[in-house]
Protein backbone atom coordinates (compact mmCIF):
# COMPACT_ATOMS: atom_id res chain seq x y z
CA UNK A 1 0.00 0.00 0.00
CA UNK A 2 1.34 3.42 -0.90
CA UNK A 3 0.84 6.89 0.47
CA UNK A 4 -1.82 9.40 -0.43
CA UNK A 5 -0.55 12.90 -1.18
CA UNK A 6 -2.59 16.09 -0.91
CA UNK A 7 -1.91 19.39 -2.62
CA UNK A 8 -3.13 22.83 -1.54
CA UNK A 9 -2.22 24.71 -4.73
CA UNK A 10 -1.55 28.42 -4.78
CA UNK A 11 0.07 30.58 -7.43
CA UNK A 12 3.04 31.31 -5.13
CA UNK A 13 3.20 28.43 -2.65
CA UNK A 14 1.90 24.88 -2.63
CA UNK A 15 1.21 23.04 0.61
CA UNK A 16 1.85 19.30 0.57
CA UNK A 17 0.67 16.61 2.97
CA UNK A 18 0.99 12.83 2.90
CA UNK A 19 -0.31 9.80 4.72
CA UNK A 20 1.73 7.10 6.32
CA UNK A 21 2.14 3.97 4.13
CA UNK A 22 -0.92 2.39 5.80
CA UNK A 23 -3.01 5.47 4.87
CA UNK A 24 -4.13 6.06 8.45
CA UNK A 25 -2.63 9.43 9.40
CA UNK A 26 -2.46 12.62 7.32
CA UNK A 27 0.55 14.80 8.10
CA UNK A 28 1.85 18.10 6.70
CA UNK A 29 4.99 17.47 4.64
CA UNK A 30 6.34 20.61 3.00
CA UNK A 31 5.66 23.83 1.16
CA UNK A 32 7.24 24.48 -2.23
CA UNK A 33 7.07 27.23 -4.83
CA UNK A 34 4.34 26.58 -7.37
CA UNK A 35 6.85 26.41 -10.24
CA UNK A 36 8.58 23.49 -8.46
CA UNK A 37 5.57 21.39 -7.48
CA UNK A 38 5.48 18.99 -10.44
CA UNK A 39 9.20 18.20 -10.04
CA UNK A 40 8.67 17.76 -6.28
CA UNK A 41 5.85 15.27 -6.86
CA UNK A 42 7.81 13.33 -9.48
CA UNK A 43 10.89 13.13 -7.24
CA UNK A 44 8.86 12.18 -4.17
CA UNK A 45 7.01 9.46 -6.08
CA UNK A 46 10.36 7.94 -7.11
CA UNK A 47 11.29 7.57 -3.42
CA UNK A 48 7.85 6.61 -2.05
CA UNK A 49 4.90 4.79 -3.59
CA UNK A 50 2.07 7.28 -4.07
CA UNK A 51 -1.32 5.64 -4.69
CA UNK A 52 -3.20 8.87 -5.40
CA UNK A 53 -2.87 12.64 -5.38
CA UNK A 54 -5.70 14.61 -3.83
CA UNK A 55 -5.89 18.21 -5.02
CA UNK A 56 -7.83 20.85 -3.12
CA UNK A 57 -10.54 22.17 -5.43
CA UNK A 58 -11.32 25.85 -4.84
CA UNK A 59 -14.98 26.87 -4.99
CA UNK A 60 -16.95 29.77 -3.58
CA UNK A 61 -19.75 29.14 -1.09
CA UNK A 62 -22.28 29.31 -3.95
CA UNK A 63 -20.25 26.61 -5.76
CA UNK A 64 -18.94 28.99 -8.45
CA UNK A 65 -15.27 29.05 -9.44
CA UNK A 66 -12.84 31.16 -7.43
CA UNK A 67 -10.00 33.26 -8.83
CA UNK A 68 -7.73 30.24 -8.31
CA UNK A 69 -9.89 27.50 -9.86
CA UNK A 70 -8.45 28.05 -13.35
CA UNK A 71 -4.89 27.90 -11.97
CA UNK A 72 -5.61 24.64 -10.16
CA UNK A 73 -7.11 23.13 -13.32
CA UNK A 74 -4.01 24.15 -15.32
CA UNK A 75 -1.80 22.52 -12.65
CA UNK A 76 -3.87 19.31 -12.81
CA UNK A 77 -3.65 19.23 -16.61
CA UNK A 78 0.15 19.67 -16.44
CA UNK A 79 0.45 16.98 -13.76
CA UNK A 80 -1.66 14.49 -15.76
CA UNK A 81 0.82 14.82 -18.64
CA UNK A 82 3.75 14.00 -16.34
CA UNK A 83 2.44 11.10 -14.24
CA UNK A 84 -0.10 8.29 -14.28
CA UNK A 85 -0.81 8.59 -10.54
CA UNK A 86 -4.60 8.94 -10.11
CA UNK A 87 -5.72 12.48 -9.22
CA UNK A 88 -8.81 13.20 -7.11
CA UNK A 89 -10.41 16.51 -6.23
CA UNK A 90 -11.46 17.50 -2.71
CA UNK A 91 -13.42 20.57 -1.67
CA UNK A 92 -11.03 23.00 -0.03
CA UNK A 93 -13.52 25.55 1.29
CA UNK A 94 -12.61 26.65 4.84
CA UNK A 95 -9.37 24.63 4.92
CA UNK A 96 -7.19 27.67 5.70
CA UNK A 97 -9.47 28.63 8.59
CA UNK A 98 -9.56 25.04 9.88
CA UNK A 99 -5.75 24.86 9.54
CA UNK A 100 -5.30 28.07 11.53
CA UNK A 101 -7.65 26.82 14.26
CA UNK A 102 -5.78 23.51 14.39
CA UNK A 103 -2.46 25.32 14.76
CA UNK A 104 -3.87 27.47 17.57
CA UNK A 105 -5.33 24.40 19.31
CA UNK A 106 -2.02 22.57 19.08
CA UNK A 107 -0.20 25.46 20.74
CA UNK A 108 1.70 26.70 17.67
CA UNK A 109 3.48 29.97 18.35
CA UNK A 110 2.20 33.17 16.76
CA UNK A 111 5.37 33.34 14.63
CA UNK A 112 4.70 29.84 13.24
CA UNK A 113 1.04 30.70 12.56
CA UNK A 114 2.11 33.86 10.71
CA UNK A 115 4.23 31.76 8.33
CA UNK A 116 1.87 31.25 5.39
CA UNK A 117 3.86 28.20 4.29
CA UNK A 118 2.94 26.46 7.54
CA UNK A 119 -0.73 27.26 7.00
CA UNK A 120 -0.51 25.90 3.42
CA UNK A 121 0.92 22.54 4.43
CA UNK A 122 -1.52 22.18 7.35
CA UNK A 123 -4.32 23.08 4.90
CA UNK A 124 -3.10 20.25 2.66
CA UNK A 125 -3.31 17.90 5.65
CA UNK A 126 -6.90 19.08 6.28
CA UNK A 127 -7.75 18.40 2.63
CA UNK A 128 -6.18 14.94 2.90
CA UNK A 129 -7.96 14.12 6.17
CA UNK A 130 -11.28 15.22 4.67
CA UNK A 131 -10.71 13.00 1.63
CA UNK A 132 -9.78 10.04 3.82
CA UNK A 133 -12.85 10.46 6.05
CA UNK A 134 -15.18 10.82 3.06
CA UNK A 135 -13.79 7.66 1.45
CA UNK A 136 -13.37 5.46 4.52
CA UNK A 137 -16.81 3.88 4.31
CA UNK A 138 -17.64 4.79 7.92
Amino acid sequence: MGRLMAIDYGTKRVGIAVTDPMQIIASPLDTVHSKDIVDFILNYSKQETVDAIIVGWPKNLDNTDTNNTRNVQAFINRLKKMTSIPIHLEDERFTSKIAMNAMISSGAKKKDRANKGNIDKVSAAVILQSYMERNSGF
